[in-house]
């Protein structure tokens, strides 16, 4: 049976249906444009979308503009997880008083387990992971920010380093004096009682101080560190270090004068550097044994100094002939011990450039091109097997000479002749123009420093006391890969700790002292080796991505927290989601901060969190705080 045809509607009829269709359509869009835009004009309209837009933040004040306040942890945490972290949410209170200069890998309490001999109970001793403080280390009360620079270098407030032993100790030796409310630093040392400067010049006598060619120092048992402080003027960069010992507070007075130093000592691990990093090494009157243990400090030194670099000494045994009645020990004792140093610098193939008065200079050979034919005849020291020379963290020492790179005659200065300062700091360094460096070209360095003038430009619209001088002074930066954020700020009163992770993939640390600038290794799941309230600024790159599942993020924070001055300043620059949990830490550590977009924009998975730490010092009641949360 045939089905029938639906019946055709009639033409008219199609065209009115058609026509329904379209106004219909037409209604029903005008009605969602007329709703999206009440919608906007009731929410205050497209300005509550983040932007690009920079806040201008006043850090010193503390007085952010929430306006344009970046909130994100509503968008990168699931519900049940948000719920989770409000349970967990702690607060840190402030630790005892007695913590207040809290040192956890050199604490003097711990050190005394471990064996006295070669200084060893000195070195590195971290606390095992239940022992970590979970309050935050107070700064004494009355605690004052310290003196901007360059008046720093003079003046200390005793309330900062409220400690008189040096100023009887060493009062003949004009190290420091006490005046009522602060300590004024004269300039004087051990051997140069008539002050650093005019001790400085007589070493410019000897070998040239002035044309750019020495740019990084170390000064092996620094004291206050005076020796640095007054190098600065003369665009010569010291790392200074001394051990935490019966010298109260010696790296401290170093810290607080603004002078670059760290805690350390020469005993039976690598100095936390990497070979070739200095163009002058010091000593004065600093009590190492140089020619004991196989010359092994000695040795050391050789490591970490630069082809063609400059060893300075004086104090015992230099100028005995005159001194031996006042340092109370014997000709005999004293020609001995100059005999002992003396060959050992020669078996590093060392020359002794010049004896004047109270000081010795030897140059290490930019080559080893003749070292290796008389090697072949002493044998002693060897050279060190295939190893990294720049391997440096709880890395032993041993009684072996470290390879300096190749050459093809006598004249050629190992690895290439680095450029003079100021030239040296953007000069293509010849770890990477050479090829030592695996992985990093001379376009990618040159393109890494371009970039950390553009992000530091970006910085200072956010914090505008960047661009102030006096605001801050000791920089630190966490994940520091060549130097670039360092490098950008080299026109500014600063000076800036360099830090390579031991855990990153290319250690550029090498390349860092290439460019005229200091640093140190570090692994940042462990105490640094300096003293509370170090730093006025801290940057960390990338650090809480690089320290994921390595380490616990509240232990970093609570270390930045001890390192920092009150009223300092960190910029955070990471990984939206490790910032997420970073800010809930450091609001119970009692920091004020605020997410910022990526220079580039808000599209960018890496955002800035810029924070500050509130002032807060222990109360004038000494058994005020605890020792844990």
């Amino acid at each position: 049976m045939a089905v029938p045809k639906p019946s055709k509607l009639p033409s008219s009829t199609s065209f009115l249906l058609k026509k329904l269709n379209v106004g219909s359509l037409t209604l029903i869009l005008f009605l969602c444009i007329l709703s999206y835009l009440l919608g906007l004009w009731q929410h205050g309209g497209p300005t509550s979308f983040p932007t690009a837009t920079t806040t201008v933040v006043d850090v010193a004040c503390v007085s952010y503009n929430n306006n344009t306040t970046l909130d994100f942890s509503t968008h990168h945490v699931a519900e049940f997880e948000a719920a989770k972290s409000v349970e967990l949410i702690k607060s840190y209170p402030l630790c005892n008083v007695t913590y207040s200069e809290y040192t956890p890998c050199e604490d003097p309490k711990r050190s005394l387990k471990f064996n006295r001999r070669r200084l060893i109970y000195r070195e590195r001793h971290c606390p095992e992971k239940e022992e970590l403080l979970k309050c935050r280390v107070p700064a004494p009360h009355g605690y004052k920010n310290p003196f901007t620079w360059p008046k720093s270098r003079d003046l200390v407030w005793y309330a900062n380093v409220p400690h008189k032993e040096l100023t009887v100790e060493k009062a003949v030796q004009n190290w420091i004096r006490y005046e009522g409310d602060r300590f004024r630093f004269p300039g004087g040392g051990t051997m140069f009682p008539n002050g650093a400067d005019a001790y400085i010049d007589d070493i410019g006598k000897l070998i040239n101080l002035k044309d750019g060619s020495i740019r990084t120092a170390i000064d092996t048992g620094c004291g206050v560190a005076s020796w640095g402080a007054y190098l600065l003027s003369r665009n010569i960069v010291t790392m200074s270090f001394a051990p935490r010992d019966t010298h109260e507070a010696q790296v401290q007075f170093a810290l607080e004068r603004g002078v670059p130093a760290l805690i350390g000592v020469l005993a039976s691990t690598r100095l936390p550097y990497p070979s070739r990093a200095f163009d002058m090494a010091h000593c004065s009157r600093c009590l190492i044994p140089w020619s004991q243990f196989g010359g092994i400090y000695l040795i050391e030194v050789d490591r970490v100094l630069r082809p063609g670099g400059y060893w300075i000494l004086s104090g015992p045994p230099i100028n005995w002939k005159k001194h031996w009645k006042g340092w109370q020990r014997t000709k005999k004792d004293l020609n001995d011990e100059q005999t002992a140093i003396e060959n050992v610098a020669k078996r590093l193939c060392w020359k002794k450039m010049v004896e004047k008065d109270d000081i010795a200079i030897w140059q290490k050979p930019i080559n080893h091109f003749n070292c290796k034919v008389n090697r072949k005849l002493t044998q002693n020291p060897p050279f060190c097997p295939a190893q990294d020379p720049d391997k440096a963290w709880y890395t032993k020492m041993e009684i072996c000479l470290a390879h300096l790179p190749e050459v093809s005659n006598s004249q050629e200065i190992a690895e290439g002749k680095l450029a003079k300062w100021p030239e040296r700091l953007n000069a293509i360094p010849p770890r990477i123009s050479k090829g030592t460096l695996k992985g990093i070209t001379p376009e990618a360095f040159e393109q890494n420093s371009e970039l950390w003038k553009k992000r530091l430009s970006y910085y200072k619209t956010v914090n505008n006391q960047l661009g102030q001088a006096g605001r801050y002074r000791n920089v630190l930066d966490m994940n520091a890969h060549l130097g670039g954020f360092a490098a950008a700020l080299i026109d500014d009163p600063v000076w800036v700790m360099n830090v390579v992770p031991v855990e990153v993939k290319i250690n550029t640390l090498g390349v860092i002292y290439d460019r005229g600038l200091i640093g140190t290794y570090h692994n940042w799941c462990e105490a640094m080796s300096t003293y509370p309230r170090t730093y006025d600024l801290i940057h960390a790159h990338s650090v809480f991505t690089l320290y994921k599942d390595r380490c616990s993020m509240e232990d970093i924070l609570l270390e930045m927290d001890r390192i920092l001055r009150p009223e300092g300043s960190v910029i955070f620059r990471d990984d939206v989601d490790e910032l997420v949990k970073v800010k809930k830490i450091i609001n119970a550590l009692n920091w004020n901060s605020q997410f910022v977009d990526h220079e580039d924009g808000p599209l960018e998975r890496e955002k800035l969190l810029f924070a500050v730490k509130l002032y807060q010092t222990a109360p004038p009641d000494d058994h005020a705080g605890s020792k844990s949360s």
